[in-house]
């Protein structure tokens, strides 16, 4: 999902309406409730999931723009390129935003096929209230949103009318995806474009929740994944999938009744505490995956390319990968820890928090912050100033999840060994806060 916050399920405490396929794939799989997007920003968190590495060390930072002239690499493996060694038939169906240019696009990154759009559905000359933009308007300056099909250009999305049709239409080709390739092993992702604003919903869910149009919306996206899970089971695949529900960040919230929930955690998108990075996480597996287990070990995105490797028996990408494979807990040995530690970059290469175990140390930086600011509603954003300083702190996440009590004096031992942490980050991937380069990052693709 795009922009849903840790607390939208309702088997993650959402209130006023349900989302009960999700709830019965967490029923009948693993809930994880320590799961972190790599980034909290679109392309960063896309390209880490697809690439098992920290967004920076390939070369993505922040959102890629209409303007942009970089995109993911050819010389990084994506769990697409690393499952067709095995033969795997793979499929997108959704928003990619890893570059929009031809050499950028899904089939030059190892899918069979894909219809979507190339970025976020924000990034069009269209206000949120669906009206055009004006020439003394921000968004006039973007292009006309491009539905891709493949390579190219399959239609124009001009209305909201028009968004409100993309959540049926991944959904309807990903479940033709699925029955064209249930005689032989694949690979299907399925990255929708909303929750992210503008939300827009079809009739069939429009006005159903009595919750206004984010729950409606909420809705859909649960009749996807219950159309998804009902399609495995009808062609006799429902033993042999693992299914891997997730989001890319946290909530946008300075949009307010158009943004998801954090779930109580501090923050939201765009920041380095929880609520920009702690998303839900569900795996199921149907006789692999323990049923009805909640599993609190530290788990993100980058770990899902090397736990496909194992699953699958295919090689691990050439290049160094930053995930480590968390197959054992998928198992049921939810006593392991395979992910110790996690580094939280944001912005170009800024290192603003590090976490060992349920310790995270946030350095002093400068960032977004959501705090004591009145969101927009409707679809317009209220403030979310960028340049709020956040001073240093050491939390335990085991005891404050929210992130409020600064627990720096106590605990000077713990300090040091995460600082050591911090250093071995500032060596690997560099550091734009202690103006540090790191020696082992690699550039992004750039247009030709």
């Amino acid at each position: 999902m795009d922009d849903m916050g840790y607390g939208d399920l309702s088997c993650y405490g959402a209130v006023n309406y349900r989302t009960p396929n999700i709830d019965k794939m967490a029923s009948e799989g693993i809930r994880f409730t320590n799961f972190l997007a790599a980034q909290a920003v679109c392309s960063a968190s896309r390209v880490a999931l697809l690439t098992g590495c920290y967004p920076n060390r390939v070369g993505i930072s922040g959102a890629l723009m209409t303007y942009s002239k970089n995109g993911i690499n050819a010389n990084e493996t994506t769990i697409a390129e690393m499952l067709k060694q095995k033969g795997y038939a793979t499929g997108i169906f959704g928003k990619w935003h890893l570059g929009y240019q031809k050499q950028f696009l899904p089939l030059q990154h190892g899918f069979d096929e894909y219809v979507g759009l190339p970025y976020s559905n924000d990034m069009w000359p269209v206000n949120f209230d669906g009206t055009p933009a004006q020439p003394n308007q921000n968004k006039f300056v973007y292009p006309v949103l491009l539905l891709i099909q493949n390579n190219d250009k399959k239609e124009e999305i001009k209305t909201l009318d028009d968004q409100a049709k993309l959540t049926t239409l991944y959904t309807e080709k990903a479940v033709e995806f699925i029955r064209k390739n249930k005689k032989s092993p694949f690979f299907l992702y399925l990255p929708h474009s909303m929750p992210h604003v503008p939300i827009a919903v079809s009739d069939k869910f429009k006005g159903k929740s009595q919750q206004g149009l984010y729950a409606d919306l909420m809705m859909e996206i649960d009749w996807s994944v219950g159309e998804i899970m009902k399609t495995l089971k009808e062609n006799g695949l429902d033993k042999n999938t693992l299914v891997i529900f997730t989001s890319d960040n946290g909530p946008w919230l300075n949009f307010g009744n158009h943004a998801g929930s954090s779930g109580g955690l501090r923050e939201g998108k765009g920041t380095s505490f929880e609520g920009g990075q702690r998303v839900p996480c569900i795996m199921r597996w149907k006789g692999i995956t323990p049923e009805g287990v909640v599993c609190n070990q530290l788990a993100s995105t980058i770990d899902i390319l090397p736990t496909i490797a194992r699953i699958s028996g295919t090689k691990l990408p050439n290049q160094k990968i930053d995930g480590v494979d968390i197959s054992s807990l998928l198992e049921g040995y939810l006593g392991e820890s395979p992910r110790k530690i996690f580094y939280y970059y944001y912005r170009k290469n800024s290192l603003e928090a590090v976490r060992m175990g349920n310790w995270k140390l946030v350095f002093e930086h400068k960032g977004r912050s959501y705090m004591n600011q009145l969101p927009g509603n409707d679809g317009f954003a209220g403030n979310a100033p960028e340049d709020v300083l956040t001073p240093m702190a050491l939390y335990d996440l085991r005891r404050d999840p929210s992130e409020q009590y600064d627990v720096q004096k106590l605990y000077p031992e713990i300090i040091a060994e995460l600082q050591k942490i911090a250093e071995e980050a500032r060596e690997d991937l560099g550091d734009d806060l202690t103006n540090r380069k790191g020696k082992n990052v690699r550039a992004s693709g750039l247009v030709e």
